[in-house]
């Protein structure tokens, strides 16, 4: 137990290494928030449209409530709304990472290969992906991992019903499946770039499980504050190539 709490300390202190390097360089800094800005643009209106149409969403995915009485009928729908805009969150806060990674993805390259370059010793073996084929892995990615996230929040939202649990244990267990998400694809660019395929990234972070979700958990809970992502991204790239080149520095040993 000792050992995961300081593994996951360490997470923590890698973000705020990358939070560290990006205000450093101001540069950095912007050239993550650009693509980050177009993104909360696109699904700060997709939420805003879910949050007006909520109450009918609610009732059309709970039909069995109908003829209840109302305030037990109340009390269901709200908690199936609360689930709604709950995987709405989660899978947007992928589907943020995966648009904007796309969108900038040669900022978000200049920022990783800066980062190795400047401040880790750089990456000899590194390769030159061009830009068009670096977003159709990265499509190709984000389009496996929203299915994973939906895959895993069909069961979370069915969880979401039962008294205490719904409302306890059910929020903390989404936020750790979505870090885990989250994190694979922070440190898909540092992978890419040795040629290691998004199977070696998985099974990489997996074995460092405590360290990933401290540093993705964080990360995950900053991104749900307005307008925060703009920050907290530069910073989480800048922390997840510190993250990607420690583990696979601790499995060369």
């Amino acid at each position: 137990m000792i050992r995961v709490l300081r593994d996951f300390s360490t997470g923590v202190g890698l973000l705020g290494q990358g939070f560290s390097l990006v205000f450093r360089s101001p540069k950095l800094l912007l050239i993550g928030a650009v693509p980050a800005l177009i993104t909360t643009v696109l699904l700060v209106g997709g939420l805003v449209g879910l949050a007006v149409w909520i109450d009918e969403i609610a009732a059309w995915v709970t039909p069995f409530a109908d003829d209840w009485n109302e305030g037990l009928r109340a009390a269901t729908r709200f908690a199936a709304g609360f689930s709604v805009i709950g995987a709405f969150v989660a899978i947007g806060l992928l589907l943020f990472t995966a648009i904007t990674l796309i969108i900038g993805g040669p900022f978000y390259e200049h920022i990783a290969e800066t980062i190795e370059d400047t401040h880790l010793g750089g990456v000899p073996e590194a390769e030159r992906v061009p830009w068009l084929k670096s977003a159709a892995v990265g499509v190709r990615d984000a389009i496996l991992l929203v299915g994973i996230a939906i895959l895993c929040a069909i069961p979370l939202f069915a969880a979401g019903f039962i008294p205490v649990v719904g409302q306890t244990v059910v929020p903390v267990v989404a936020v750790l499946v979505n870090a885990t998400l989250l994190a694979i694809e922070l440190t898909g660019i540092p992978f890419t770039r040795r040629g290691l395929k998004l199977g070696v990234r998985r099974r990489t972070l997996r074995k460092r499980r405590a360290v990933t979700l401290g540093f993705a958990v964080p990360v995950y809970l900053l991104c749900l504050i307005p307008l925060a992502a703009l920050v907290v991204l530069p910073a989480a790239m800048a922390g997840g190539t510190v993250l990607a080149h420690r583990l696979l520095h601790d499995q060369l040993k």
